[in-house]
């Protein structure tokens, strides 16, 4: 479901094929937020029009069908923005292989979390450098498009750095009150 609203909402940004909207979806979209391929894009572009969300905005190269929100289409967009999030079926596979660390031997362990500290540093260093500059403002007097949502990646990559040094920490300590095996 979410995805229409991805696409309602990229293409409130301007008009776009989707040709171009896949294309965003390969990059830090895809990467960081919502992977979609041609195959679910086309389709749902479709379901889009066909309510009136979308329509037409002219053909580009190649024959590509570019499309452009309507009125209705940034209503729509607008109400699911700003209702509650809706609890659902939390389907998080990272966290849940955090609940089941203690599964492994204490090397083990140690091993996904400095992975977890070192991929994060990686992602912060990126993202660091993407948010370095001040608030950059789109010709319109508005943020671009993904800008809060790269620092609020950025702080996420550092709250998750934090926690896999802390983790190891607390790792650390038990193995000072580990029992030695039996002989």
């Amino acid at each position: 479901m979410a995805l229409r609203y991805a696409l309602l909402g990229l293409l409130s940004e301007r008009p776009a094929s989707g040709y171009d909207l896949a294309k965003v979806f390969e990059g830090e979209l895809g990467s960081y937020a919502w992977q979609a391929g041609y195959n679910r894009i086309y389709p749902e572009l479709a379901r889009l029009a066909d309510e009136g969300l979308i329509e037409p905005a002219g053909e580009g190269a190649r024959g590509r069908r570019a499309y452009a929100l309507t009125d209705a289409g940034r209503s729509e967009l607008r109400a699911w923005l700003l209702a509650p999030r809706k609890g659902g079926a939390v389907r998080n596979e990272p966290v849940l292989r955090l609940f089941l660390l203690s599964a492994l031997e204490p090397e083990d362990a140690r091993r996904v979390l400095r992975e977890i500290a070192d991929n994060s540093e990686i992602q912060i260093a990126e993202l660091g450098h993407a948010m370095a500059a001040d608030t950059p403002v789109s010709p319109d007097g508005s943020l671009p498009f993904g800008w809060l949502a790269a620092g609020y990646g950025l702080r996420q990559y550092q709250a998750s750095r934090d926690w896999a040094v802390w983790a190891l920490g607390e790792l650390d300590k038990t193995e000072y009150r580990r029992p030695a095996p039996p002989p």
